[in-house]
């Protein structure tokens, strides 16, 4: 039987990464497109002279990725964002389904956590997509908790993403994280039974 692969997509503080680890816990492969791209920038001599090209040899520190420097130049500028988007997506794309075809005959199921998964066209790489979701006020607040940003700055990064309610349209299945962890977990376990009895599609 073919294996089915599964993205795990969601705004930032919707908790998909929360949803990701869990599955990964329990012995589930779960490729993450965020480290994949990071790495890939890194790695691929090709992307580090694009982005040199495009954005200056300061967002390089010798063989490391400056990111702090590289996010200031895009941040709360979507033309910049868009640039960057079109020299690291396509690579990372071939990368991911590289991965996934390494794991491919040894796990019935392959989790693919992408926050940017509409954002970069990824659908076509997935048999289901499943959204982790909350809404902006929540989303913020938890994020607030973690990281060292003010509201405007979160909303600013929301901006850049595909709204909720069109991420919904495009989703197979919707996961609204609006209470506790445990009630989260519990909706992760419905699904992952749900998923070990679906069909693949490709």
């Amino acid at each position: 039987m073919k294996n089915l692969i599964i993205g795990i997509t969601g705004g930032i503080g919707s908790g998909k990464t929360t949803v990701s680890k869990y599955y990964e816990q329990n012995g589930y492969i779960v490729l993450r497109a965020d480290d994949i791209a990071k790495q890939t920038m890194i790695d691929n001599s090709d992307v580090r002279e694009k982005i040199i090209k495009q954005f200056g040899k300061e967002c390089y520190n010798g063989e490391k990725l400056n990111t702090k420097i590289l996010a200031d130049k895009v941040f709360n500028h979507p033309k910049e964002i868009g640039k960057l988007n079109i020299i690291v997506h396509p690579p990372t794309i071939n990368k991911i389904t590289e991965e996934i075809q390494k794991y491919d005959k040894d796990h019935k199921i392959i989790f693919v956590e992408a926050a940017l998964l509409f954002e970069a066209k990824m659908e076509d790489l997935f048999d289901y997509i499943l959204l982790i979701t909350a809404d902006e006020d929540t989303r913020i607040k938890r994020v607030l908790e973690r990281n060292n940003e003010t509201a405007s700055e979160i909303r600013s990064r929301m901006l850049n993403q595909l709204p909720e309610d069109q991420k919904r349209k495009k989703s197979d299945f919707v996961i609204d994280n609006l209470t506790s962890l445990i009630d989260l977990e519990n909706k992760a376990i419905f699904f992952l039974n749900l998923f070990k009895a679906l069909p693949s599609k490709n």
